[in-house]
């Protein structure tokens, strides 16, 4: 070792996963507990004033944990723990958990409000936070985080299925956001590797080491002897492996003369304090005779001394993409009730952003059950060793729960608000008026949906679907284009609508009158033989062969299915002429178990298949339409696929609006072994497209708005995908699945992103609904019936960021309800 001095710090912290060591409930509990043991320990050392313990520092890794104490403590823990922050000796952290980037955005505001408005009541402000486990934040991430007051922020991956972004780790550099703004990051090195340099006594362990002890610690032979040669042997390999990681770090050009260290008091996640850890820094620095001098601090006092010391530190644009976001798919059903939940939490920020008709308390109860969901922790650790496990059954529910809680909570508030519109309940006399409401900030020309119930009676007459309607705006007279279809309690109305941003109509419905009805009576129809069979060609056709819109010309064919889609305006074709997949067919993935179902999935790496994954393709078996109207027409395409009892797309192109619907139905099989299923989009806006998506907070360009050395593979949006050449955008918004995948789905070694990576950026697209890959905490059954939703539009002469909007309202919809 060189005759630098080093400084170690120790990041003393408990890692949140919500649930995969124990149940959701009961980790409340443990978090609380651990702040009360730290206040003791720091009680324990300021009584006793042994010198082996002075310096004790424990970090709260989260603002969650600190909400759970205050919940459960008292008023003098309460003032203790307020006392040891402001002395230093307990750390406040501003992230609110461990988070995917299934984030939304407006939740997550609400949440770093109250992290914010914390540090202001009791007098210290809040400018530091972490993240540990987790493999990236989207870019938009920082930008929320600066804008309550975070300064710094340290990431602790595990890079199990994932890697460090910037091809390096323990390193400062500034994520400089989108607007400009700037964060100081620590990238910094497993967040047990602490505890794998045995810093702590009795949680020492062996992951990512692999050196003379490696095998011995694996077998446990090193640390079952007796109390004393224990001692001994934890400092011998804590010594040696902390005087080779340094020595290599000084080898590789490392600038520095600090470096920290994340530690936790037992190996295992969600883990309590250990004030034993203060002992060992005390010998560690006496053994190396102060050459390297080993002290607990907080992040904040950590990031103040890589303000001081750490000079020439880069700065990096872009999204820090995320190893492991793709949990979602193995939770399919749960994560559509989410992503509905979301929309409506979007929908009452937008009516109710005083809290006027739902409490500010209402919102931030939905908004916590949004982020526990949105949280990084998919299950119980034995989901695929053991998925019959009570234990991982009562995790699953509990995860679901959340969605579940904030779906119901959000749908309450959203019930108010459209209450105090004008919205009533069903009567047994009711009138067929409805209000429709466009509640976002801009002009919405789309549909939307009436329902009359299958009980009603419309001008005294007992209802069905078979009868002729009319709607109209209550106020003008207009008549509103409508088509209706009979559905399982009611028939529902889809009415097309053109409203300024905010506009509210009345509309109303009757049975239409001999002139309203005597278009559709007499007419010829030379293309219609007496046995109501079309089979002649037209101009405008709408068969099995050809869909005409105004905006779009559909062809399909017996073998692939839809074989183009053609933008009218222009004549260009939306699907790529590289892509031998169809839009929205399916390609499914399964892996034989030759090993475990645990092993095979671990060797599968980050590319999440192996070169002996069976893929399959979806064929065509049929194709019928099955609506036909003013509105729009639908056509229905079933498929045979491996894995699944149906695969059906339920085409929707609409006669007038430049929107096209697709809704892939799926009967899921349940399978062990792990599986993938994707659904083709080849979409493009030509060979000099960008392709845009739409993440927590941030618009980016996957392959080229991203840190270097990042995931370019596959990607958890928002709600919207968008291909743009000069003035046309193409964009797909996805209501249910969130998970994209970009390339040829071949098992290969991984390419970093480079941050110009054209070529990755105008490649194939798949939506990615399911998979079960993970070895430990994903859900291993996928069985089921799903129907995940998808709608293209097309704009043109108008900006991505403009486009992006549109879709998010198109997304989230046109409200309606029952008007007096």
């Amino acid at each position: 070792m060189s005759e630098k001095i080093w400084d170690v710090y120790l990041i003393h912290h408990s890692h949140t996963d919500i649930g995969y060591t124990e149940r959701q409930d009961k980790i409340t509990r443990y978090h609380y507990d651990f702040i009360r043991q730290a206040i003791e320990l720091l009680d324990l050392m300021h009584q006793q004033q042994k010198p082996e313990y002075q310096g004790f520092v424990w970090q709260c890794e989260n603002f969650w944990q600190v909400k759970q104490f205050y919940k459960f403590a008292d008023d003098e823990l309460k003032n203790k723990f307020e006392a040891y922050v402001k002395s230093g000796e307990i750390g406040l952290s501003g992230n609110y958990l461990n988070m995917t980037d299934l984030t939304l955005e407006a939740a997550f505001c609400d949440v770093m409000k109250q992290v914010e408005d914390y540090g202001k009541r009791i007098g210290h402000t809040i400018m530091a936070g972490m993240s540990a486990d987790i493999n990236g934040l989207a870019w938009g991430y920082p930008e929320i985080l600066h804008r309550y007051g975070i300064r710094y922020f340290y990431t602790a991956l595990h890079p199990h299925h994932g890697m460090f972004p910037l091809y390096k780790k323990t390193c400062p550099y500034y994520w400089e956001t989108e607007s400009g703004n700037r964060i100081l990051m620590w990238n910094g090195d497993h967040y047990h590797l602490g505890n794998e340099m045995f810093l702590v006594p009795h949680a020492g362990s062996d992951y990512t080491f692999h050196d003379e002890y490696t095998d011995g610690l694996r077998n446990n032979s090193v640390l079952n002897k007796d109390s004393d040669s224990l001692e001994q042997k934890e400092l011998e390999i804590c010594t040696k492996r902390i005087g080779r990681y340094l020595d290599n770090l000084e080898q590789e050009g490392y600038p520095y003369d600090l470096v920290p260290f994340m530690v936790s008091g037992a190996i295992t996640d969600n883990a309590p304090p250990n004030i034993e850890i203060a002992r060992r820094a005390h010998k560690l620095t006496e053994l190396f005779e102060s050459r390297i001098r080993f002290k607990m601090v907080t992040l904040e006092q950590f990031f103040e001394q890589v303000e001081k010391r750490c000079t020439n530190i880069p700065t990096y644009r872009g999204d820090f993409t995320d190893w492991w976001a793709d949990g979602v798919g193995s939770t399919p059903a749960a994560t559509k009730i989410y992503l509905d939940a979301a929309r409506k939490y979007d929908l009452c920020k937008k009516l109710d952003p005083d809290n006027m008709v739902v409490s500010n308390e209402d919102m931030l109860s939905a908004a916590e059950n949004l982020m526990l969901y949105a949280e990084h922790t998919w299950g119980y650790s034995s989901s695929v060793s053991e998925p019959w496990d009570s234990m991982v059954e009562s995790l699953e529910y509990k995860k679901t729960a959340y969605a579940t809680n904030a779906n119901t909570a959000i749908s309450k508030g959203l019930d108010d608000i459209m209450a105090d519109m004008g919205e009533v309940s069903i009567r047994q006399d009711k009138p067929q008026r409805y209000i429709i409401k466009n509640p976002h900030n801009h002009r919405l020309r789309t549909s939307c949906y009436l329902y009359i119930e299958f009980w009603e009676y419309i001008d005294g007459v007992c209802y069905d679907a078979s009868m002729p309607i009319v709607v109209t705006n209550s106020k003008t007279g207009e008549v509103l284009k409508s088509q209706v279809k009979g559905i399982a309690r009611a028939t529902q109305v889809e009415v097309e609508v053109d409203l300024e941003a905010g506009e509210m109509i009345l509309a109303e419905l009757h049975l239409a009158n001999d002139e309203e009805l005597k278009e559709n009576t007499v007419k010829n129809h030379a293309h219609i033989g007496a046995d109501g069979i079309e089979d002649i060609l037209q101009d405008v056709r709408i068969d099995e062969y050809q869909i005409d819109t105004e905006y779009f010309t559909i062809r399909l064919n017996e073998n692939k299915g839809i074989e183009s889609i053609v933008w009218n305006k222009d004549q260009t074709e939306l699907i790529r002429s590289d892509s031998e997949l169809a839009p929205f067919s399916g390609v499914y993935e399964i892996t034989d178990i030759d090993t475990t179902p645990c092993d095979v999935r671990r060797r599968m790496g980050r590319n999440r298949k192996s070169c002996a994954t069976h893929r399959y393709l979806s064929k065509l078996r049929n194709r019928r339409i099955v609506e036909d109207g003013p509105v729009y027409s639908a056509i229905e395409l079933d498929y045979e696929l491996m894995g699944t009892g149906i695969y059906t797309i339920f085409l929707k192109a609409y006669a007038e609006l430049p929107k096209l619907e697709f809704n892939v139905r799926i009967h899921k099989s349940s399978r062990w072994e792990p599986e993938n299923l994707y659904i083709a989009l080849p979409f493009t806006a030509g060979n000099d497209n960008s392709f845009y998506v739409n993440k927590t907070g941030c618009i980016i360009r996957p392959g080229i708005d991203q840190l270097p050395g990042t995931c370019q593979d596959f990607y958890l949006i928002q709600n919207t995908m968008a291909w743009n050449s000069g003035d046309k955008t193409i964009a797909l918004v996805t209501k249910d699945a969130p998970l994209i995948a970009l390339g040829d789905l071949q098992p290969r070694r991984i390419v970093l992103c480079n941050q110009a990576d054209e070529k990755r950026n105008r490649d194939q697209v798949f939506s990615w609904p399911m998979n079960n890959f993970w070895e430990t905490n994903f859900k291993v059954s996928l069985g089921g019936f799903y129907e995940f939703r998808y709608t293209l539009m097309v704009e043109e002469k108008c900006a991505v960021a403009d486009v992006f909007e549109k879709c998010e309202s198109e997304n989230e919809g046109i409200l309606t309800g029952y008007a007096e």
